[in-house]
């Protein structure tokens, strides 16, 4: 192709130089047709000419005859840009002896080289001797003018003017047949261009990892050393092995594994569900080798978490309707290539965003939210005493105005309207709760409890995973004086606070709710060491607002004091600790003590070889890092109630300003304005409840993952197994060479 391309290149060149030797010769012979050449022999007279010669090279010899003139020229072409440059340059050699003649060509002439339409012009240059005629050829030399053997006969033009319009003609079906026959090749070449782009690749691919290599004494093997998983190490001995026989090498390729003190890079087997996943937390910091990774936790509390937050089983089956559509056309999808940032992002996430929405409908189920709206499934477990619409007449006839009746559900209260009587609700919360006026107040309860409930379940969860690090890096140290205060100090505080909740749902019937007791209230009380009596009912029971429980002073003084302890704990329990293992290992070196007596081995945290003031400062800094953030961690996990608060809310809203207006029409005419009014309320939901919000709680869910959850187990300073992989090379991703 690219001899095909220099070939056309130098047929287009010497076309290009034809078609001005073409106009050259029909401006040489309009000059000879209309007589100019004549009056220019004509001016130039002896006398004129001996002048000129007189003023440069001084008088002529005495008696000597004057010659007859004789006047040549030469032609050309020359870019019309350079044109006064180039006449201006001549008069100034010449003196004025050299007569330039020059006009445009009218069409324009394309450049061989840059394929771009060029302006040229048409010079002549007429003068008398040799001497001339160089100086005129070295400024067209300069000018990078083109010169052209013009003859001085009228007859010799007409015929070189013939000659020339047939080898432009057969040089114009050269280059057509040239021009087709090279798009043939281009055609039959673009069925190639991308295996030939792999093949390519791989070769490049290949020689960038071979220039990691070092090249042995005997000058006959090269010497690598790299990173490779335990369990592949048998397949890559036998792809060696195969790779050597089908090349036929003297010297077999082998593998030896080596014994190193770096630290490996960090390699986690993921597959297209997991995939995503992983990324979230290796956004976060790529595990440490031998680390416990998160990612498989994450499976299932990542979208279970967002599901807490979204909360409408609408809104969940919308969003697993489309991420089923990518999962549908997944091996489609996959296959195109340059989707853009934000496509490939939405793509790689669709096992995520499935979950995501699966669980938005459990939780919606839970809530009994399916667009803003409740599901009667099981039936209500209260009973209506009277019509609503008996109770829409008497709120008007008790008013000028129409007032819509309200509803307060009280299941204590039984000459009401609606009377609890039959027992729980099955699944979820009961539909009744849907018309009740006081349904903020039940639910916000709910879900603020729950969040705490959740938050500090899924926080104790992640110190326990703490205790598999310890374990397997051989810090037992780690065990006694960081994993059991933090579990301790959270279980004091928070655990306890848990256990009052599930107490008071259990213990506490709605016959009690007026002395049921406040735990925000009774949690700051515990923590002031402040304990108040109950007071006294008019029938002579107690109120157990404050106190609900036996001894229940004691057991809280015993917590906050325990609590409290496990703070020097957690400060000075290990660097105490490693200095005196240092201690003891000076000793054991300079009395020759065997180092087996030695019951463990140095905690390695990175500041073994760190003075003990130093130590005692990193402590102190992860010490109070844990306790004030056990009780933000806690507050921030409150965002699965306010979250899912405002998701209800904005809901109710888009419902009450869009559907509830479109249903109110009584007449034919709801018909289209319905269908109107449809179409704000779809767009609405999807624009602002689904994507807005989505995104709103997939973030909130990421912070609770990375902060709360991670960071009291997950270190995330390890980097990357990054192996060669010719899959890479296939989507475009060239692997870096070291």
């Amino acid at each position: 192709m690219k001899e095909f391309n220099t070939n056309y290149e130098a047929l287009q060149r010497n076309n290009m130089d034809l078609l001005e030797l073409k106009h050259v010769l029909r401006k040489a012979q309009t000059i000879f047709d209309t007589g100019e050449m004549g009056a220019i022999q004509d001016s130039a007279s002896h006398a004129e000419l001996m002048n000129s010669l007189t003023s440069r090279c001084g008088p002529v010899a005495s008696g000597s005859p004057p010659r007859e003139a004789s006047i040549s020229f030469m032609a050309g072409t020359i870019l019309a840009s350079k044109v006064q440059a180039f006449e201006r340059l001549i008069w100034r050699i010449s003196r004025g002896t050299i007569l330039v003649r020059c006009s445009d060509i009218e069409t324009l002439l394309q450049d061989p080289h840059t394929g771009e339409d060029v302006r040229k012009s048409i010079f002549f240059a007429f003068y008398q001797g040799e001497q001339l005629k160089s100086r005129v050829k070295k400024v067209c030399d300069a000018f990078r003018a083109t010169v052209f053997p013009c003859p001085d006969q009228p007859q010799d033009i007409r015929e070189m003017s013939i000659q020339i319009m047939t080898r432009i003609e057969d040089l114009k079906t050269l280059l057509g047949h040239t021009q087709q026959h090279r798009q043939q090749v281009l055609t039959a070449s673009a069925k190639n261009v991308d295996s030939w782009t792999v093949k390519v690749r791989k070769i490049k691919a290949v020689y960038s990892l071979m220039n990691c290599f070092n090249i042995d004494t005997t000058q006959r093997c090269f010497i690598g050393e790299a990173w490779c998983p335990t369990q592949d190490l048998e397949r890559i001995r036998m792809a060696l092995l195969r790779g050597s026989e089908a090349a036929e090498c003297s010297v077999p390729s082998f593998i030896t594994p080596l014994k190193t003190n770096d630290t490996p890079p960090t390699y986690h087997k993921t597959n297209k569900f997991t995939s995503g996943f992983q990324a979230i937390v290796d956004t976060y910091g790529v595990a440490t080798y031998r680390e416990v990774n998160p990612a498989p936790f994450t499976v299932i509390t990542f979208p279970f978490l967002f599901g807490v937050m979204f909360g409408d089983a609408g809104h969940g089956l919308v969003m697993t309707m489309m991420a089923s559509v990518l999962l549908w056309k997944e091996k489609v999808i996959s296959k195109q290539k340059d989707m853009g940032e934000i496509a490939s992002t939405i793509f790689g996430g669709r096992y995520i965003i499935f979950l995501m929405g699966l669980f938005s409908i459990y939780t919606g189920l839970i809530y009994n939210d399916v667009f803003s709206r409740s599901l009667n499934i099981f039936g209500s477990r209260w009973s209506a005493q009277r019509s609503v619409y008996n109770l829409s007449e008497d709120a008007a006839n008790n008013d000028t105005t129409f007032v819509f009746p309200t509803f307060q559900l009280d299941p204590t209260n039984t000459s009401s309207d609606y009377i609890y009587d039959n027992g729980p609700y099955p699944f979820g919360l009961d539909p009744a709760w849907q018309l009740a006026t006081n349904k903020i107040n039940f639910s916000n309860s709910y879900k603020m409890k729950m969040s705490v409930i959740l938050g500090v379940i899924h926080m104790l969860f992640g110190i326990c995973l703490s205790t598999f690090n310890h374990t397997y890096f051989k810090k037992k140290i780690n065990l006694i004086c960081e994993f059991v205060p933090q579990v301790i100090f959270l279980s004091c505080m928070f655990g306890y606070l848990v256990v009052l909740l599930f107490y008071k749902w259990i213990v506490f019937t709605a016959d009690k709710s007026g002395c049921t007791p406040g735990l925000l209230i009774g949690l700051i009380n515990m923590f002031l060491l402040k304990h108040q009596e109950n007071p006294v009912n008019k029938d002579g029971t107690e109120c157990t607002i404050y106190s609900f429980y036996p001894h229940q002073s004691t057991v809280e003084t015993i917590l906050v004091v325990v609590a409290v302890l496990c703070f020097p704990w957690m400060l000075f329990g290990k660097p105490l600790y490693n200095r005196w293992h240092t201690k003891r290992a000076h000793y054991s070196e300079v009395h020759n003590i065997d180092e087996a007596t030695t019951t463990e081995s140095s905690t390695d945290d990175g500041h073994a070889g760190d003075g003990f003031m130093d130590v005692m400062i990193y402590q102190g800094i992860h010490t109070i890092e844990f306790c004030l953030g056990v009780v933000s961690n806690t507050a921030s996990y409150l965002r699965l109630w306010a979250l899912s608060l405002a998701h209800t809310q904005l809901s109710e809203v888009i419902w009450s300003m869009a559907l509830a207006r479109g249903f109110a029409f009584n007449s034919i005419l709801g018909v289209p304005v319905l269908f109107c009014i449809f179409s704000f309320w779809a767009i609405g939901s999807l624009c602002i409840l689904i994507l807005m919000e989505g995104m709103s709680a997939f973030l909130h869910a990421l912070r609770l993952h990375w902060v709360e959850f991670q960071n009291k187990f997950y270190g995330g300073n390890g980097y990357p197994f990054e192996p060669f992989d010719l899959r890479q090379i296939h989507e475009g991703v060239m692997p870096e060479s070291a």
